[in-house]
């Protein structure tokens, strides 16, 4: 969520308060709009994730939806390469695999 920039009139300042206070809740109930889903490329051994939330510096956390994501996670394979990490996206790192349904919920923080 955006915010707008800060008003210069009195008459603005109102609207922009609720919607400063509408987001600072949003954020306490958890809800960080920092999460997406990412399907891993089929028959290679590396898929990026593009976003424009993700920085040099930003931890992905990885959460399987699928059964064949769960087993990618579980073999060992699977972990974001730091020589990928770029602004706006990262490299993940993955078994060769011709599955198509490797699909995974993910969080960027920082």
């Amino acid at each position: 969520m955006t915010l707008p920039a800060v008003p210069t009139t009195a008459a603005t300042w109102r609207e922009w308060l609720t919607k400063v206070s509408t987001t600072l809740n949003e954020v306490l109930r958890g809800r960080l709009n920092v999460v997406g889903t990412f399907t891993l490329s089929a028959s290679v051994t590396s898929s990026t994730l593009t976003d424009d939330r993700i920085s040099l510096n930003s931890i992905i956390v990885l959460s399987p939806t699928t059964a064949n994501a769960a087993a990618e996670l579980g073999n060992g394979t699977l972990f974001v390469s730091e020589s990928g990490r770029n602004n706006g996206s990262v490299v993940i790192t993955h078994a060769n695999n011709a599955q198509t349904d490797r699909t995974f919920r993910f969080a960027i923080i920082g």
